[in-house]
């Protein structure tokens, strides 16, 4: 018995692997994954969608701010540790 494929040849494992690499490198992985539900779910009307972009691109803006601040400071890695994301954003909202 293996583990199953799907039509990419990536296991569920592979899978999880994956999705646990994009939340550690993308701070913004929820906003990215909210903004695709909706274009799931409204195929024929992008406007629908339109704050859920807006969301995703000021989640964007805010940690490329963060990174070129780290930048500047001397401070790696550029883009905070997922532990340290949760800090940063209570001291700045």
């Amino acid at each position: 018995m293996g583990t199953q494929n799907d039509s990419h040849g990536i296991t569920g494992s592979d899978r999880r692997v994956m999705r646990h690499n994009q939340e550690t490198d993308n701070p913004c992985y929820k906003e990215h994954l909210l903004s695709l539900r909706c274009l799931d779910s409204n195929q024929t009307d992008r406007n629908e969608c339109k704050l859920y972009f807006q969301n995703y691109n000021n989640c964007k803006k805010f940690w490329a701010s963060v990174q070129a601040d780290r930048r500047s400071k001397g401070i790696k890695p550029h883009m905070p540790p997922l532990e340290e994301r949760i800090n940063i954003k209570m001291k700045l909202f």
